[in-house]
């Protein structure tokens, strides 16, 4: 793999990933170490944590501190293990989520859980590392872990659509923050996942279902993504092409620009129009 045009992306530079346990956290920071980076792997696991800085060769690059990041306390932990190993932090991906939490009138303690470590987790990320990466002076890159259940909202799991929707605005707000300092050379992106196999998946499948990307497959889309400087960095996978995503969230839009019933997609009334609206070229 070549190496990223992103000039943060630099050997010897340090990053920080959450939820680099499992998933797609692993494999970006194997992606990022194997480019030179030190990387700090941080996650709620330990066990997972100690296993995954062992599959890193080069591992003396590599470490792991638990955190827990719906907590400022264990993510202001986090940065000052960092600051003393590594020193000032280059790339930060908030990347740990959760799912689970339920729809509009049910369990609202998953709400509290899906929210503090899917939304909340990533502003507390976003509020301790990048003020000091803005103030460096230095190239930066900020990658914040969005879905397609943010944007496109299908009904299921409304905790997990209502904080990945968050995720997406507040990436958007802090980019156009960065933006509106002339001085400033860190940049942010939205990473938005298609059908990936991941642990939270495998705890539904025991196997990758044909349809599903890899976690390492969503890395390499990241940093091409990156590379071509995209704000969204919009995956597909196995079962779903960029014009499917777009002409989805095509639709979702019109709800609101047409006046439709909430996530029409779904509605039995409109089956047949979304369904011609998809095949129409």
């Amino acid at each position: 793999m070549e190496t990223p045009a992103h000039p943060a992306l630099k050997a010897g530079n340090a990053a920080v990933i959450t939820g680099a346990a499992s998933g797609i956290g692993l494999a970006t920071a194997k992606r990022f170490a194997a480019l030179g980076l030190r990387v700090c792997l941080a996650d709620q696991d330990d066990a997972a944590l100690s296993e995954a800085v062992a599959g890193i060769e080069a591992a003396d690059r590599v470490f792991a501190q638990p955190t827990d990041v719906s907590d400022p306390a264990s993510v202001d932990r986090l940065a000052e293990a960092v600051g003393e190993r590594f020193g000032p932090v280059s790339v930060v991906m908030n990347n740990a989520g959760t799912g689970g939490g339920g729809d509009a009138l049910s369990n609202p303690e998953g709400w509290q859980r899906v929210l503090g470590v899917n939304l909340m987790g990533v502003l507390h990320g976003v509020q301790r590392f990048v003020p000091a990466m803005v103030g460096s002076g230095e190239p930066g890159l900020v990658i914040n872990t969005g879905s397609k259940q943010g944007i496109t909202q299908p009904p299921g799991d409304t905790a997990y659509n209502v904080s990945k929707s968050g995720v997406k605005s507040l990436t958007e707000g802090l980019a156009h923050t960065l933006r509106q300092n002339p001085e400033c050379k860190v940049t942010a992106h939205l990473l938005i996942p298609g059908f990936t196999y991941t642990g939270m998946v495998a705890r539904f499948l025991k196997e990758r279902p044909a349809g599903a990307w890899t976690a390492q497959q969503v890395a390499d889309f990241l940093l091409e993504g990156i590379a071509r400087n995209d704000f969204y960095i919009l995956c597909p996978d196995n079962e779903t092409t960029r014009e499917q995503d777009e002409k989805r969230i095509l639709w979702t839009a019109g709800d609101l620009v047409e006046n439709r019933p909430a996530l029409s997609r779904w509605h039995p009334d409109y089956a047949e129009a979304f369904k011609q609206f998809m095949e129409t070229p």
